[in-house]
């Protein structure tokens, strides 16, 4: 599933293509063409994400909310679009011949909302560390009275929005935490500290397209070994990294699932 930082970029990439213009909406595969016609010429006036949702802002109180799960993709180009391929949810054009396409496929939801309900996703939603208006206390305030392992919080959407597994690793690895403390013995340092690293982490997510997350000591370069080859791309500590060793300490780094997922960590460097 895309991590936040992958949704910042989908609002920005919105914003450059079809900002301030009208655009056209149709449904190629039909499931959305109710919610098409409704936005279809209507001027996008905003991009926005909180977490792991896009929010496109219309005109007369509609906002098209878009969760990609595991399997929503998005696909953009220049007009004149090809015919669309596949299961095409949302179809998004420029009016102009000169104009851009965006083709949505295979969304966990797309729908449209008003902005009441927009206040409510937003409310059941945790701070988002690439937001301006984030309050890093309010995810403390859960953390610091949960039982609950640290590495199990920081995946859930409702304490913080947007980080995933990928994100969740290698921040705990970074800070030396073992994932299975609970919340409530990480102390008031440690969580700013977190807190702090996925900030600087996400926006450089933001900006490169990838996740990369290993100090200027431990890229490919300076420890002249190749570099990562792996599907999600990116240089990382711990993630997808079982049985290598660890790249500050040698040891093997270890996995198992946590919640329904894979969890990775190094039992040196974050010791329990």
């Amino acid at each position: 599933m895309p991590e936040g930082h992958t949704i910042h970029r989908l609002a920005a990439e919105h914003r450059t293509r079809f900002g301030g213009r009208p655009v056209r909406a149709h449904s190629p595969q039909g499931r959305f063409a109710d919610g098409a016609r409704l936005i279809d010429g209507q001027v996008l006036e905003h991009a926005d994400a909180h977490g792991k949702h896009l929010l496109l802002y219309f005109a007369h109180d509609r906002v098209l909310h878009v969760h990609l799960g595991i399997y929503g993709k998005y696909a953009f180009g220049s007009l004149p679009a090809p015919a669309p391929v596949g299961q095409v949810r949302l179809r998004l054009t420029g009016t102009g011949d000169d104009g851009d396409y965006a083709d949505l496929r295979g969304p966990n939801t797309c729908e449209l909302l008003d902005t009441p309900q927009v206040k409510l996703l937003r409310d059941r939603l945790g701070p988002d560390p690439l937001r301006a208006d984030a309050d890093p206390d309010r995810a403390w305030r859960r953390i610091s009275r949960s039982r609950a392992p640290i590495a199990q919080l920081l995946m859930d959407q409702s304490v913080i929005a947007g980080p995933g597994n990928i994100y969740r690793a290698e921040v705990l690895f970074r800070g030396n935490i073992h994932p299975d403390l609970p919340g409530r013995a990480l102390s008031r340092s440690q969580w700013q500290a977190l807190w702090d690293d996925l900030v600087v982490l996400m926006k450089e997510g933001v900006r490169a397209g990838r996740i990369d997350t290993v100090r200027p000591e431990h890229t490919p370069e300076a420890m002249g070994r190749p570099p990562r080859v792996d599907d999600h791309g990116g240089e990382v500590y711990v993630y997808r990294r079982t049985g290598q060793p660890c790249l500050v300490c040698g040891a093997a780094v270890r996995a198992r699932t946590l919640a329904g997922r894979n969890l990775f960590w190094c039992p040196t460097c974050q010791p329990g």
